[in-house]
């Protein structure tokens, strides 16, 4: 049994990035992140997709990056497998630290921040001409960051990805009254009122099933598809092009 989807506007999301409640907040999210086993659900599901690494340097865009630090403990786990890549971090603020981004360079990632809306992103990728050069990545991935989106606007979000990307991954909130009820206690992890808060409305607005697969075959290219519920709170989708 579950409920309905409904997207709500998260308190993070319209704090300064030097707000202390917000600088608080993210770093609750990283105790949250480790409770949740999302490095873990990340990277099995990165090895999935890339059974191989290929030749070359990959290149990777994160949507909704934030502070950068949960794709860094990834990028640490995947050295002994992956070779050089070229990172793109896309948010809304700045938050990735010097040091941060100095400790993705010791594990051969070349991290390039850029500061931006992701509706400027998609807007982009609408605008550009079928028959021009459309940048491609090798992969895009985000993290808690779906189910900020509803209706058209998912679905535009959706069809930018895959007009831009070879591989797709997400790790979203699992929507279950389960997952609703531990989103209630991550105030005993110490979490703020603003984390608190968010955790409660991030399940409200997460997936469950295939939801996120109906809107991915909007798309209109040929892709192979997947989407699970991991762990006890995540829901994933991953998809490569065919």
């Amino acid at each position: 049994m579950s409920f309905p989807r409904k997207v709500f506007v998260e308190t993070l999301d319209h704090l300064d990035e030097i707000d202390p409640r917000a600088m608080r907040s993210r770093r609750d999210l990283q105790r949250v992140h480790r409770v949740m086993g999302t490095r873990s659900i990340v990277c099995n599901g990165l090895k999935q997709m890339f059974p191989h690494f290929p030749p070359g340097r990959l290149r990777v865009l994160e949507l909704g990056a934030g502070d950068g630090t949960l794709m860094l403990s990834v990028a640490k786990a995947l050295r002994p497998i992956w070779g050089a890549v070229d990172f793109t971090l896309l948010d809304r603020q700045k938050l990735v630290s010097p040091k941060t981004a100095e400790a993705y360079e010791r594990v051969n990632w070349n991290v390039d921040i850029e500061v931006g809306d992701v509706t400027d992103w998609i807007e982009n990728s609408v605008r550009t001409p079928r028959d021009q050069h459309l940048e491609r990545w090798d992969f895009i991935i985000v993290n808690l960051f779906l189910h900020h989106f509803e209706g058209a606007t998912l679905v535009d979000l959706l069809n930018a990805i895959a007009r831009s990307s070879s591989r797709f991954f997400a790790c979203e909130p699992h929507r279950s009254y389960f997952a609703l009820a531990g989103s209630h206690l991550v105030g005993a992890l110490g979490a703020n009122a603003v984390t608190r808060e968010d955790a409660v409305l991030s399940v409200r607005a997460g997936f469950r099933n295939a939801e996120i697969t109906k809107l991915w075959k909007q798309t209109e290219c040929r892709w192979s598809v997947s989407e699970y519920s991991a762990g006890l709170f995540s829901h994933c989708f991953a998809a490569h092009r065919q």
